[in-house]
């Protein structure tokens, strides 16, 4: 397919060689070659040097629009990169574009080129036909949808419809160049809009050698590879304006101005975005990732709303909480004496020693939680379901329907035809193409596989073994103190809330240091597989990147929601991490459960993500932006250029969207995997993403250049991550609900082991503490309080010492361990076949756009077929005229 495509555009760039030559002829000579530090550069256009406004998009003549910027420096390796240059630019000429040079003397810097490039209507038009680039040919007469009831209510949150709806709607069809007539060609220079033309302009020099005709060197090729060997220092298109006022050039659109006014101002958080607008100045690809972020933001209310009514029930039933109130009572909690726990450095500590961590506990653990886990795993499904609806409705409306990806990513990678030395025969295309031999590939999988397992291994071992080590640490400072005192000690920080605090804090600093390490990794791996194609790879890199992050950011979640407190053993006896030699003994949850220890590590690590987020996105770019802003409002017109403005931004890397996507599918992870720990998480996502949309708005729009132009019609591999995500959360939730929160070890003594005749809590944390021989520790376990004239209690449950059954599990144990399995097994369940029922209920696209999309073809049908019938008339009354003349 790439060379039968490569064949096209050569044909296309011989007529445009001939087109060109004919051009030049037409302008009498008034393209010129210009002097590149000596070197005559051909088609060139002189510089005319006074009295024109510099900000401008247009070619000193006034009339030919810039579509792309190439800019360079001289240096010491001067003489080759100015070959690669002469050659790079005499090819893009005979590719039928324009060139016009700006000189360093003319430069902000005295020191940097900028070249111009312009492509004249034959370029676009043939480029068009090439690409299959839909252009409109009729004004669309389909009926509007019909307003929506009280539509009155939205008005303050609406934009003016010129900036919601920059175009009017158009019937398209793919552009064919021998049938120009057909398309509403009212002006040829502004017939393609500057975001399609850029595109075209970019497709072409991705594909132009820079290697001389004689020399069929085929890995020279691209303006890629000119920027990663330093012949160029930067490739973009040109913004229509300044941000913060219109141009004064009526030719231009202004269209960065108003989308600053309309959609980057944070006072416009409350209204829509005009997707639309963002769409056609940037293109689909960026477009469809802001109307997804707004859509998951929209639905991040209910989300909202729903968790701050759970924190609400679990405030207002505070005083009913019996559980808390025995521990904390000095008459119950105060007289029972627990392990200790650690070996040999940490004491015995009395029970309501953890009143505070109780209280706190049950804010969010409550019988609100098992609602809210369900409802946010019916919620999940709601939000993709809705966004498949959305999404659909956006592809009609940006004419994405029929669209396949482009050849431009489907084309094979340079760096595959590099290092893929063998070749063979396409099936399909019938020509030979290079290809890794299946061994190679197969062993490049396997050591792929084998590096990315070890670094999600290490990573998950690393954060056990910190936060075994820290807590014995903790514990042995905040306890050394004499059994008499011990009530009096960690009132406040128990050695649980201590560690749970400082390895959440101390983990997040390892998880930004690590994010570093981690992209390193994810590429280089991915550059080791050798990807054939620019889709592939990033399909590839995603899933790398986005496996690295979750073990990354929630492997200290799945830890302790999963695995402390499960695997401890019990006095005497316990269990080590790792063996006794290390003499690491696995952490114990506190007498209400792990939960809020969950809450905590949830809490810092989503909060901190968030919030050194925005300060990277806003806070650092907000100081460069007013040094630049400073810089470009004090420079007057005529000396500061529009291509040096942009030049001065960021660049907008081609994984600049891959790191937006990846921070927003990292919290959607917090906000449905943990949610039932911490019901506020989706009030926080709320309020960041809020600021995000905003904070990212006003990035595209002052601080970084440009973007080329790029089609997409979803959102590609992110959504199949949300969709696993989306199922494991439905797991992880009811495994949290069951083994993490003490929800169900209540209930069942609520209903099968309580004392008296009315059912209440009363006499649970007695129940639920095992009792333990002091008399009977080993000396390895000899702590540095040690006790023998009582026994202590440990959170299990054992039968007492003395039984025949002693320390072995009991027959609560048993039962509240198969209360646990039903509700994780009730709960799948009933989610699952709700989730499958809303998501059959649904259809992935909505039927009124269906309609609209068969009507579309059919009338688009019907005038390609009047077309061809008027045409045959004409070429028939032509021949008959013709004939008849002959006859005469």
């Amino acid at each position: 397919m790439s060379n039968t495509l490569d064949s096209q555009i050569e044909d296309g760039c011989a007529v445009l060689t001939g087109y060109r030559r004919t051009f030049q002829a037409g302008n009498n000579g008034n393209i010129n070659s210009i002097s590149d530090r000596g070197t005559q550069l051909p088609g060139h256009r002189e510089i005319d040097k006074f009295g024109q406004n510099r900000d401008s998009v247009f070619f000193r003549d006034g009339v030919r629009r810039i579509d792309f910027v190439l800019s360079y420096i001289d240096d010491k390796d001067g003489d080759k990169k100015a070959e690669r240059r002469r050659e790079f630019e005499a090819n893009l000429e005979k590719a039928g574009l324009e060139l016009e040079t700006e000189d360093k003397s003319e430069s902000d810097d005295r020191k940097t080129y900028y070249l111009k490039i312009h492509a004249p209507w034959e370029v676009l038009a043939t480029y068009a036909d090439v690409l299959k680039i839909k252009v409109p040919f009729k004004a669309s007469d389909i009926p509007k949808a019909r307003e929506v009831p009280l539509e009155w209510l939205t008005q303050p949150f609406r934009l003016p419809d010129n900036i919601m709806r920059p175009e009017p709607d158009y019937f398209t069809a793919p552009f064919d160049k021998s049938k120009v007539d057909f398309f509403l060609i009212d002006d040829k220079d502004t017939f393609f809009p500057p975001s399609t033309r850029n595109r075209i302009v970019y497709y072409i020099m991705t594909r132009c050698p820079y290697y001389k005709e004689d020399r069929l060197e085929k890995d020279k090729t691209g303006i890629k590879r000119l920027l990663n060997n330093g012949t160029y220092t930067s490739a973009y298109p040109l913004h229509d304006c300044k941000y913060w006022k219109k141009a004064q050039d009526m030719q231009c659109e202004s269209e960065r101005y108003h989308l600053y006014k309309y959609w980057a101002g944070f006072l416009c958080f409350y209204k829509e975005q005009p997707l639309n607008l963002i769409k056609k100045y940037y293109g689909e690809k960026i477009g469809i990732y802001f109307a997804w972020l707004g859509f998951y933001t929209e639905m991040l209310f209910f989300a909202a709303v729903m968790g701050v009514i759970c924190f609400v029930y679990g405030v207002l039933s505070y005083e009913d909480n019996i559980t808390s109130k025995e521990i904390c009572d000095p008459d119950i909690g105060g007289m029972i004496v627990m392990c200790p726990l650690c070996d040999k450095k940490c004491s015995y500590w009395k029970l309501n020693s953890t009143c505070l961590s109780s209280w706190q506990s049950h804010l969010f653990d409550n019988e609100g939680t098992v609602f809210f886990a369900m409802f946010m795993g019916i919620w999940v499904t709601l939000f993709l379901e809705f966004w498949k609806r959305r999404q659909a409705r956006l592809e009609y409306e940006w004419d994405l329907v029929d669209f396949e990806e482009e050849q431009q990513q489907l084309q094979i990678r340079p760096e595959y035809e590099l290092k893929c030395t063998g070749r063979r025969l396409n099936r399909i295309t019938q020509e030979m193409e290079p290809y890794l031999p299946f061994p190679s590939k197969c062993a490049r999988f396997c050591l792929s596989g084998a590096t990315v397992l070890f670094w999600v291994m290490a990573c998950i071992m690393g954060v056990i073994a910190y936060r075994l080590a820290v807590y014995a640490a903790f514990a042995s400072v905040m306890k050394d103190s004499p059994t008499s005192k011990i009530q009096l000690v960690g009132s406040l920080i128990t050695p649980q809330l201590a560690t749970s605090v400082t390895a959440s804090c101390i983990n997040f600093v390892i998880i930004l240091i690590l994010n570093f390490l981690y992209e390193h990794v994810a590429i280089w791996i991915t550059d080791m597989e050798i990807p054939k194609t620019h889709l592939e790879y990033e399909n590839k890199l995603t899933m790398k990147m986005f496996m690295f992050q979750f073990v990354n950011y929630y492997s200290s979640c799945f830890y302790v929601a999963f695995f402390k407190g499960k695997f401890v053993g019990y006095p005497g006896n316990y269990t080590y991490m790792f063996g006794k030699w290390s003499k690491l003994r696995n952490e114990e949850c506190a007498p209400g459960g792990c939960l809020i220890e969950l809450t905590t590590q949830l809490l810092i690590v989503m909060a901190g993500k968030q919030m050194v987020g925005n300060v990277q996105e806003a806070l650092l770019p907000l100081l460069r932006n007013w040094w630049g802003s400073r810089k470009g409002r004090s420079h007057p017109e005529s000396t500061y250029s529009r291509w040096e403005q942009d030049h001065d931004l960021q660049n907008f890397s081609q994984f600049g969207l891959f790191y937006e996507y990846l921070e927003m599918v990292i919290q959607f992870g917090f906000i449905t995997l943990f949610v039932a720990s911490f019901p506020l998480a989706p009030l926080l996502a709320l309020f960041n993403n809020i600021l995000e949309v905003r904070v990212d708005a006003w990035k595209f729009t002052t601080q970084f250049r440009r973007p080329v132009a790029a089609k997409a019609r979803n959102i590609g591999a992110w959504e199949e991550i949300l969709n696993v995500v989306a199922i494991l959360s439905v797991v992880t939730n009811a495994f949290i609900v069951a083994f993490t929160s003490d929800m169900i070890p209540r209930l069942v003594y609520l209903y099968a082991y309580h004392t008296g005749s009315k059912a209440t809590m009363r006499g649970y944390i007695d129940n639920s503490l095992s009792f333990y021989n002091i008399s009977q520790i080993p000396d390895t376990y000899t702590t540095k309080c040690k006790l023998t004239d009582f026994f202590s209690r440990y959170r299990d449950y054992r039968y007492p010492p003395g039984h025949e059954k002693q320390y072995t599990h009991t027959m609560q144990f048993w039962h509240i361990l198969a209360a646990k399995l039903a509700f994780i097994i009730i709960m799948e369940h009933v989610v699952f076949v709700v989730k499958f029922f809303v998501a059959w209920l649904i259809p992935d696209v909505p039927a009124e756009v269906k309609a609209r999309i068969k009507r579309e073809r059919f009338l688009v049908q019907e005038y390609l077929h009047n077309y061809e019938v008027e045409k045959l008339k004409i070429n028939h009354s032509a021949i008959m005229k013709a004939v008849c003349v002959a006859c005469q």
